[in-house]
């Protein structure tokens, strides 16, 4: 006896709502890793071009402005992956949305920052979101 078409649908549903099943309880009893991790990962590194271009799109300065030291990176995992980057940012000589050659200003116009952000990160769709920016001046 053949296997009547609409048999082989219903035991991928039944798969399919297994799985979500699993998912769900999985993310119930969310697993939380906490690690710090190099400035240097492929992903810190795309995070902090990210967080350094939406700063200085918000920023009223007239100059741009971008990191020069990373005091510390925390990569966050449960059911998303979110970074926890602790900077020191810099006033640079170019304007705002320039971005080549910024060497720091010096003198009256140096200006330094320390930054607190915790971003949202997709890294295999490049996506960023910033749930929270805490930056004092130094």
């Amino acid at each position: 006896a053949m296997a009547r078409p609409w048999q082989v649908p219903q035991i991928l549903l039944v798969i399919l709502v297994a799985l979500v099943a699993l998912t769900y309880q999985a993310r119930r009893k969310t697993f939380i890793s906490v690690q710090e991790v190099p400035a240097s990962e492929t992903y810190v590194i795309a995070t902090m071009q990210f967080v350094t271009n939406e700063f200085n799109k918000e920023s009223d300065d007239k100059y741009s402005f971008r990191i020069v030291r990373v005091l510390k990176v925390k990569k966050l995992v449960t059911d998303h992956m979110e970074y926890h980057l602790n900077l020191e940012m810099r006033r640079t000589t170019c304007q705002r949305l320039e971005t080549e050659n910024c060497t720091f200003q010096e003198g009256e116009l140096y200006k330094q920052i320390e930054c607190f952000y915790s971003v949202f990160v997709v890294p295999w769709f490049e996506k960023y979101k910033i749930l929270n920016k805490n930056c004092t001046n130094g």
